[in-house]
């Protein structure tokens, strides 16, 4: 008679799994939030060293070309672009809608890097743009909803991790009244204090979420 005993385990003994795939999750949200944290450090470090209007102006006036932190806040919106395509690889196939949309939030955000807006980064419809600012600030702004609505997917799938479902809970509670506040205030009053303010607090609200929930699935044990 045939033997029909099934093949031995490729994992650690006892494990009875194949630790390719977990292993490689691992690494890449250890590196999605090694990415996160220095993004964020470099954008800031440009946006407040930098030559640029303070909380008047957007953060991505630190990265117009005649500023002279505009390489440190390059280096830092792609960091982040690669820590979002990492966190979206890290994250496990019953949240697929969350890793899609962080997906594309990374490819807009390395857009954003590639194209630098004019001096002052201005937006319709008080200002006139050019054709780069309105690609510039399309990708940054399409960028930052990529992320807000992750939350939202992470949140909304009863399959996800309790953990992960708990911080996309907080994230998504803090962040979208900001995101609300910022388009109406950009669409009402234009650039100024308020724009600038809110702007920092929702960027900073979603660095936060994207690194702890890279660290929550580094540390995650298989």
């Amino acid at each position: 008679m045939a033997d029909r005993r099934r093949p031995a385990p490729t994992g650690p003994p006892g494990s009875g799994r194949r630790p390719g795939r977990p292993a490689l999750r691992v690494a890449a949200a250890s590196a999605a939030a090694g990415c996160v944290l220095v993004g964020a450090v470099a954008v800031t470090v440009a946006v407040v060293a930098g030559p640029g209007p303070g909380l008047t102006g957007y953060v991505s006036e630190a990265g117009v070309a005649d500023s002279g932190y505009a390489a440190t806040y390059r280096i830092g919106v792609f960091a982040l672009a690669g820590g979002l395509l990492l966190l979206a690889a890290a994250l496990p196939s019953a949240v697929r809608v969350a890793a899609g949309l962080l997906a594309a939030g990374g490819v807009c955000a390395a857009l954003s890097g590639m194209v630098t807006c004019s001096a002052g980064c201005p937006l319709p419809p008080f200002e006139r743009a050019t054709v780069a600012d309105l690609v510039h600030g399309g990708a940054s702004i399409a960028a930052t909803a990529s992320v807000v609505f992750a939350m939202l997917a992470v949140l909304f799938t009863p399959a996800a991790a309790p953990r992960l479902r708990r911080l996309a809970a907080c994230g998504a509670a803090v962040s979208l009244p900001l995101a609300g506040a910022v388009g109406l205030a950009m669409l009402v009053v234009g650039r100024g204090t308020l724009v600038g303010v809110l702007e920092r607090v929702l960027l900073a609200v979603c660095a936060v979420w994207g690194l702890a929930t890279a660290t929550a699935l580094a540390r995650r044990r298989r």
